[in-house]
């Protein structure tokens, strides 16, 4: 029987999108079916680096990231290039979790594996939507920011599950309702729609965040609502915008003390 940890490498350095969206599925799949080993083999994690991804798009600045509007086909089509190309990022997120952390319960494992396969389905969704508007993933720049903090966050399971799931995804469940607004005024209902099933299957996603993260505050004896502040501090010091999509950050396990202070932001 192979191990869950070699696997989920191979998914990281796919470098082809389709190919990696097929290998993360069989992978789960072999997960679910008992056909991977959770144990780990006492081989290290390899040092972060770049994960697998196509030559296209080109990752640029934030701020280098045109903007366009959505009266126009172009610009939904490079809003779901935009939501795809963080879903893309989320499949390599995902599986990192899984391979770099080691010691974790089983759960931990088949948490982030689940959340690797619904993040690929997601970016097939969008790539098929891409397809229908004219174009494919790479065709519009990209920046890097979600793989940024992976990197920042190689080295702590706790400071991984606060600031990736917890901050940088969790931020899709603050702007995604507003996109879908803003789509469906302009008669984009197909996109809306499709956004619409990744906003709700993202939830659970940040709610394993939520709880792999307080298991993580519980082992090392840290209060979590000090240790995201604290994080939040460190690592993001310019703070948070909102607004913030309460309802949905109180689903994901968020507690009334992080949202007041994230109001208070």
């Amino acid at each position: 029987m192979s191990g869950l940890f070699e696997a989920a490498k191979r998914c990281i350095d796919c470098a082809e999108p389709e190919a990696k969206v097929a290998l993360t599925r069989e992978t789960f799949d072999a997960l679910r079916g008992g056909r991977l080993s959770l144990h780990d083999d006492g081989v290290p994690p390899a040092r972060i680096g770049a994960p697998g991804r196509p030559v296209k798009p080109r990752l640029v600045m934030p701020r280098d990231v045109p903007q366009r509007g959505l009266g126009s086909e172009e610009g939904r089509a490079a809003l779901v290039h935009a939501v795809a190309h963080i879903e893309f990022n989320a499949i390599n997120l995902a599986w990192d979790a899984v391979y770099r952390f080691r010691g974790m319960p089983d759960d931990y494992y088949r948490d982030w594996a689940s959340v690797a396969h619904d993040e690929s389905r997601h970016f097939a969704m969008l790539s098929a939507r891409l397809a229908q508007l004219g174009h494919a993933y790479g065709d519009f720049d990209a920046h890097n920011g979600l793989w940024e903090m992976a990197v920042k966050t190689a080295d702590s399971c706790l400071a991984r599950m606060a600031l990736v799931p917890r901050v940088l995804e969790a931020r899709g469940l603050d702007v995604t309702p507003g996109m879908i607004a803003r789509l469906r005024s302009v008669g984009d209902d197909v996109t809306a729609d499709f956004l619409e099933i990744i906003l709700q299957e993202e939830v659970p996603h940040v709610a394993a965040g939520t709880r792999w993260f307080r298991f993580c505050c519980e082992h090392e004896a840290r209060d979590p609502d000090a240790a995201f502040a604290e994080l939040l501090r460190e690592y993001i010091p310019t703070g948070l915008r909102g607004p913030f999509n309460l309802d949905a950050r109180r689903a994901a396990g968020f507690g009334e003390a992080e949202l007041a202070g994230l109001a208070g932001i």
